[in-house]
C-alpha cells in the first residue's frame, strides 16, 4: 500500500480556511518551511507533526491518512475537548495562548484564553494594519503597553487597544494572571 500523498490535502484544508502558511504555522507550531516541504510533498512529517496540523485545521488524524475529509452530518453543538484545543507557548514557559476560536476565523476574529507567568510578559509585534486587541482581564496584575500608551487593569476590566503597533502585555503580580484577548483584523 503506498502511504497517502497528504501534502495537496492539508494545502487545501488550509486555503480553504483562508489559512496563510505564516498563520497556520502559528497554529499548529510547526514551522513555516515545514509546513511549506509538506505541502510540496518534500518531507514526511512525523505523527506529532501530522496531529498539530490536524487539530489546528480541525480535521481528523484518519480523514488525512485516508485521503481526505470525511462529509460528516452537522451537528447543533460543536465541543472541543479541552485536549483538542490548540496552544502556542512561549519557549521560555512565561505565557501560554490556548486557541478557543475555530481556524476557519483565523486572520478575521480570533480569541483566546492567555496565562502569564509572575513576571512575565507576551510581547507582539505589530498585526496588519487595522488589528485591534480586545484584552479582559480574569485576574489581577496584568497591564497592557502599546507604542501609544499603558495602562493596568484590574480584574473584569477590558483593555481596547491597536495592535498594528509594537504591543506587550505584562503581569505584574506574583501569581499568574488570566485574560480572555480577543483579535480582530480589518477586513
Amino acid at each position: 500500500m503506498d502511504a497517502p500523498n497528504i501534502g495537496p490535502i492539508i494545502q487545501r484544508e488550509r486555503k480553504a480556511r483562508h489559512l496563510t502558511l505564516d498563520r497556520l504555522a502559528a497554529l499548529s507550531g510547526v514551522s513555516r518551511s515545514m509546513l511549506s516541504q509538506i505541502e510540496r510533498g518534500e518531507s514526511n512529517p512525523t505523527f506529532a507533526v501530522l496531529w498539530g496540523l490536524t487539530q489546528a485545521l480541525g480535521i481528523e488524524l484518519g480523514d488525512l491518512i485516508n485521503g481526505g475529509i470525511a462529509q460528516r452530518q452537522a451537528n447543533p453543538v460543536d465541543v472541543v475537548t479541552v485536549a483538542h484545543t490548540p496552544e502556542i507557548k512561549s519557549p521560555e514557559a512565561q505565557w501560554l495562548l490556548r486557541i478557543l476560536s475555530p481556524t476557519t476565523m483565523a486572520g478575521r476574529v480570533e480569541w483566546y484564553d492567555v496565562e502569564i507567568a509572575p513576571g512575565g510578559k507576551l510581547t507582539s509585534s505589530p498585526h496588519a494594519p487595522g488589528t485591534h486587541e480586545h484584552l479582559t482581564a480574569r485576574s489581577e496584575g496584568l497591564s497592557v503597553r502599546t507604542a501609544l500608551g499603558q495602562q493596568s487593569l484590574k480584574t473584569g476590566e477590558t483593555a481596547r487597544y491597536r495592535a498594528d503597533v509594537e504591543h506587550e502585555i505584562t503581569n505584574g503580580s506574583a501569581k499568574p494572571a488570566r485574560a480572555l484577548m480577543v483579535v480582530v483584523y480589518e477586513t
